[in-house]
């Protein structure tokens, strides 16, 4: 209780009330935590009215100012459960001291907000940290967002998005994991676990969110919002296994979407939330919807009014209503006139409050003043650092360019995003202190000093047209021994419904390179954007290119300790790169078809003779135009080493259903550079009764090797992983002879067959 704050007779009652509770919890024998906390919500839903249970269904959008009587009568009367988007802590405080201390029954309140890849110190955007391939590091990263944003006093992250993206036109791809459900996967557990830690009560934890249930990665043309219609057979096995092993893994709470999945929208289908994700799942946390997307039903042709969505909603198995309204004017008189039972409400109250009490919210509702972090730590930027680092893809390296040499003459920086230190940062971040950010235009400096480094930002913005900067451009290209040209998309285009249909880099910047290639200095690109674009024209004109996301904080460093060469890149693509936004769908798990395509059967639209016979050229599956290969495929990126994989094994040809393959190969560095890489087990199961991707990740390990070093890596694959879901949904593990491949890419090479018995 705050110093400032006298004790009314209202909150005598209330301690007398909770105290009571507490003694009769006392008198069972040895009760868990668990079976406390239950009990501690019967009796308090005991006390409840209606209006308060409502009440806690309802998260409100902060209004960030302190004449706001409207929202503190509605804490007071115990109206609100959650306040969405504030960060300030007076405020939070403020709030938090109304409902507890004011309130009849004192009950504590959720505090949301999007807290995505970073708090202060922003970490790469979500798609480059899945470059890293290195969960353990990515749980670091979250761990410090949960420090920096818990100690303002927030406690609910609205974190992390697994919907599988496999369209780039898709703006939203930025804050996912990619194309792959295991990478996914992976990658959702490591930012839970960072949030969410071992135990919910420990200091700067928060609880995350698993969203969007269910499909809305799949958007029609990668359009947000847009409707997605799935497969049984894709849902189970591509969508639903990122959420399932968060559910099981035991995160806090789930959204809805925006998307409609099958003609049903997601804040108002059962069969999502209800179905699958409470009885199926055993779910024991609780289902916010998206922003208004309730009411937004009305929209879909799916409610005909907002009592309509509220009563669909619920049913649906909706627990918390975020920024509408229609649960707070409807739910009331939709239970008093029987169209809902109320025990509906306590189901979806219980499992608020149960989030609540393992949040320790309510023995300790305020956060210590003394542990705001205003200004992060040394660590926190470090860690920045060293994942922008392990983000970057290098693409290409002709004749090796790269890394530079330190005591090269003269660099020329050039481009748009060489030095802006908000765009740098990427989507989604509101709390981001961009006078951390230090620009490549600054750590270059900072490395080689200021009067070898020639600066021309060629364009005022990613999207101008206007060339007139391209003059100061040549001519710091031509005073210089090397160009470096930092292009990309600005923070504004990329993110929630910032979807495009052109996906070559926007404005005038590929005229840009062109100008500045025509000077024959040894050109680089880094290409600074959150989602693959289709630069394979553009890179013809380079000698390198590096992909670096949208880097965050630390982008400046971490990108001149790499093209300089005190580390070599080392991220490998998380997503497949297209040559143009006709492939779209491209990725690597595909299905083989009937007549699956070669370079054999290929032959360019170009080169086809007038009048050819129509079935003679193979009647394979591709484009004439641009073939059945992608620009660059999953898994893909380039080191200043070579590493060579030979010797592959395996314990056994035949595994028993049951057992575990043991599989082994030997990594060599063969080149000159301490390296990382990133070995990527992959499997085919090549018959089955419903037909399986031509390849599936299954496993990766990243490895540090010194040049000259070889060195035995192992991999334990069970006979568990091999299977797959049925159309019901029921996961089954078929015999059969499976393919198992080991390298750097999903195009690894070498590759070995097994039989499962």
């Amino acid at each position: 209780m705050s110093p400032a704050v006298s004790i009314t007779s209202k909150k005598i009652l209330q301690i007398i009330f909770f105290a009571c509770i507490s003694i009769l919890l006392a008198g069972c024998s040895s009760p868990s935590r668990v079976d406390q906390n239950e009990r501690f919500i019967d009796n308090l839903l005991k006390e409840m009215t209606l209006a308060e249970k409502v009440g806690q269904m309802q998260v409100v959008h902060s209004p960030g100012r302190f004449d706001n009587e409207w929202l503190l009568d509605k804490l007071r009367n115990g109206q609100v459960g959650a306040i969405l988007n504030e960060a300030h802590p007076e405020m939070i405080r403020k709030f938090q001291e109304t409902a507890v201390e004011q309130g009849r029954l004192g009950i504590p309140l959720l505090f949301g907000r999007d807290v995505i890849h970073g708090f202060k110190t922003i970490f790469p955007i979500n798609i480059g940290q899945a470059a890293t391939f290195n969960p353990a590091l990515v749980t670091y990263g979250a761990q410090i967002a949960a420090r920096e944003a818990s100690s303002v006093g927030l406690n609910w992250n609205f974190a992390p998005m697994v919907d599988i993206s496999r369209d780039p036109r898709w703006g939203r791809m930025a804050e996912s994991f990619g194309e792959d459900p295991f990478l996914v996967t992976e990658m959702g557990l490591a930012v839970m676990n960072g949030f969410q830690g071992d135990d919910l009560k420990l200091p700067y934890t928060m609880a995350a969110c698993a969203k969007h249930f269910a499909g809305y990665g799949a958007a029609e043309g990668g359009r947000d919002y847009n409707t997605a219609s799935i497969p049984d057979v894709d849902l189970w096995n591509i969508h639903l296994r990122p959420f399932r092993a968060l559910s099981d893994a035991g995160i806090a709470t789930f959204m809805t979407g925006f998307n409609e999945l099958n003609g049903i929208p997601a804040s108002g289908n059962a069969f999502l939330f209800r179905d699958i994700l409470k009885d199926r799942w055993r779910f024991n946390g609780f289902v916010v919807s998206d922003w208004a997307s309730v009411v937004e039903m009305k929209e879909h042709g799916f409610a005909a009014d907002d009592r309509e969505a509220a009563y669909k909603a619920l049913h649906a198995g909706v627990d918390m209503e975020m920024a509408s309204s229609s649960y707070e004017d409807h739910l009331e008189e939709l239970v008093k006139t029987g169209m809902i039972s109320e025990d509906l409400i306590d189901d979806a109250v219980r499992r608020i409050l149960r989030v609540k009490l393992d949040l320790g919210l309510f023995d300790k509702p305020y956060v210590d003043q003394d542990s705001i972090i205003f200004s992060p730590p040394a660590s926190h930027l470090e860690a920045a650092r060293k994942m922008a680092l392990q983000s970057f893809v290098l693409l290409k390296n002709h004749n090796r360019v790269l890394p530079l040499k330190r005591e090269m003459e003269k660099v020329a920086v050039i481009g748009p995003m060489a030095h802006d230190r908000y765009e740098q940062l990427g989507t989604w971040i509101f709390d981001a202190d961009t006078n951390l950010s230090i620009t490549p235009l600054m750590a270059l400096q900072d490395l080689l000093g200021k009067n070898r480094v020639n600066y021309a930002k060629g364009l005022g913005t990613t999207r101008s047209h206007e060339t007139s900067g391209f003059n100061q451009a040549r001519q710091a290209a031509a005073g210089a021994t090397a160009v470096i040209m930092f292009l990309g998309e600005e923070s504004i285009i990329t993110g929630e419904a910032h979807s495009r249909a052109y996906l070559d880099l926007p404005g005038a910047q590929n005229e840009l390179v062109m100008e500045i290639a025509k000077t024959g200095k040894p050109l680089i690109l880094v290409i600074m954007t959150p989602r693959p674009l289709t630069i394979g024209e553009i890179s013809e004109y380079a000698d390198a290119v590096l992909y670096a996301w949208h880097p965050g904080t630390m982008a400046g460093p971490a990108l001149a300790d790499v093209l300089f060469g005190l580390e070599s890149p080392s991220g490998k693509l998380p997503v497949t790169f297209v040559k143009t936004p006709g492939q779209i769908p491209m990725y690597y798990a595909r299905k083989n078809t009937g007549r699956p395509a070669s370079k054999e059967s290929f032959v360019h639209i170009d080169d086809i003779p007038v009048r050819s016979f129509q079935t003679s050229l193979g009647n394979t599956s591709h484009y004439l135009d641009v073939g059945f290969e992608p620009l660059y495929p999953f898994g893909y990126g380039l080191s200043y080493t070579e590493f060579q994989y030979s010797d592959i094994k395996i314990s056994a040809d035949e595994l028993i259903k049951g057992e575990t393959l043991d599989i082994r190969v030997t990594l060599s560095n063969t080149g000159d550079f301490e390296a990382e890489e990133v070995v990527q087990l992959y499997i085919r199961d090549l018959v089955a009764s419903i037909t399986r991707p031509v390849r599936e990740l299954k496993d990766f390990k990243r490895i540090r090797m010194n040049p000259g070093e070889s060195r035995a890596v192992n991999f334990k694959l069970s006979s568990e992983q091999l299977g797959f879901f049925d159309q019901d949904g029921n996961y089954i593990v078929e015999p059969g002879e499976f393919m198992l491949w080991i390298g750097g890419s999903s195009e690894a090479l070498l590759s070995l067959t097994f039989t499962l018995k």
